[in-house]
């Protein structure tokens, strides 16, 4: 067909998609109303994920299953807040990697709010300023975000969901080229992520640490000296030009965040549970305990130890499993969390939740 035959045919599939759309929205405040009246909260994660594989098994492209996704995520957050917006806490500023990730889980319906730290994060949680929070838990490259961990000893909030974002590191500048830069700002992990590219092409500037990376953009777009280490966001948040691109020297690198919440997802199939134990400080007792999920045949994700900061040498344990909690009390999950309630000083589940792709 000519050109305008095409352009034709879209402007009338435009029109079809918007209806259809808007006719799903209208489902959707139906749904919210129902949810209303009957206390339920409006963040399902479970249910999104029924929702993307169900679009995946009707894709057959030539839309790649990312850009659908990223579609669909769009029209599940503006669906969800006409059921009623969120607010969703995450350690700022914004543009920063969490901020993404939170943009990337709660979509552009959703009304965000800064927090200046991790612990902050639970705590606007807590208080019931946000419905939901946004924390770093680890990154590919660079290992777990201690504070975050750290935090549960604390919180008795529940992971409720997770998500997987790529970390691509950038040189931001309002400066044209390398050398016109004295003073790059960056973020320690950014630092270690981007470590053999430092090296190599910034040993004429200085390295000045900031709290975030987009922070450390902020900060250059103050100066036409200095630069940035951050991500493209930051880089359109801040109108800086992008002197370098993707200097991350791996280019697998991922950061997982978790969303924080009073919220216990229902069972969507393919779940995870991330789950808090100590052990007695003698021989043997962490070998028996992380052996019973072996036993049960449950595959770990996730094994993590942190100190109690109450008495010397002694250490928590984070796990992450496949499964839910709620799967039944014959289930292999079920099973090894009773037998290691035996074995250890004090077991916590953390949540269970929908297992997010690590793409």
């Amino acid at each position: 067909m000519p050109i305008d035959d095409y352009r034709r045919r879209i402007d009338a599939l435009d029109r079809e998609i918007v209806r259809l759309m808007n006719e799903r929205a209208a489902c959707a405040q139906r749904i919210g109303e129902a949810k209303l009246r009957s206390e339920r909260v409006v963040y399902a994660p479970s249910r999104e994920r029924e929702v993307l594989d169900r679009v995946d098994e009707a894709n057959a492209g030539p839309l790649p299953k990312a850009a659908v996704h990223a579609i669909y995520r769009e029209i599940i957050s503006a669906c969800r807040a006409l059921e009623r917006p969120l607010t969703v806490a995450y350690w700022g500023p914004p543009a920063s990697n969490t901020h993404v990730a939170a943009r990337q889980r709660f979509g552009n319906g959703a009304d965000y709010l800064v927090a200046g730290s991790v612990s902050d994060v639970f705590h606007q949680v807590e208080r019931g300023n946000a419905d939901f929070g946004v924390v770093p838990v680890e990154n590919s490259t660079e290992g777990v975000i201690a504070h975050s961990l750290d935090m549960f000893l604390e919180s008795e909030l529940q992971i409720c969901a997770e998500t997987f974002v790529p970390i691509h590191h950038n040189v931001l500048s309002r400066a044209t080229s390398l050398e016109q830069v004295k003073r790059v700002y960056t973020m320690f992990q950014a630092t270690g992520q981007c470590r053999e590219w430092i090296e190599k092409n910034l040993q004429h500037v200085e390295l000045v640490e900031t709290t975030t990376t987009a922070r450390g953009a902020e900060l250059a777009s103050q100066d036409p000296e200095t630069g940035a280490i951050a991500n493209m966001a930051a880089a359109e948040m801040y109108n800086l030009n992008v002197l370098a691109e993707h200097i991350e020297d791996n280019p697998r690198n991922r950061t997982r965040f978790w969303v924080i919440g009073g919220l216990q997802p229902p069972i969507s199939g393919k779940d995870k549970t991330s789950i808090l134990f100590s052990v007695p400080h003698q021989p043997g007792a962490l070998v028996n305990a992380l052996s019973i999920f072996a036993d049960y045949q449950t595959s770990l994700t996730f094994i993590e130890s942190r100190p109690t900061k109450q008495r010397p040498w002694e250490y928590v344990f984070f796990v992450d499993v496949l499964g839910h909690v709620s799967d039944g009390p014959d289930t292999p999950l079920a099973q090894a969390l009773e037998k290691l309630k035996e074995k250890a000083l004090f077991v916590r589940v953390l949540g269970s939740y929908p297992e997010a792709e690590n793409s």
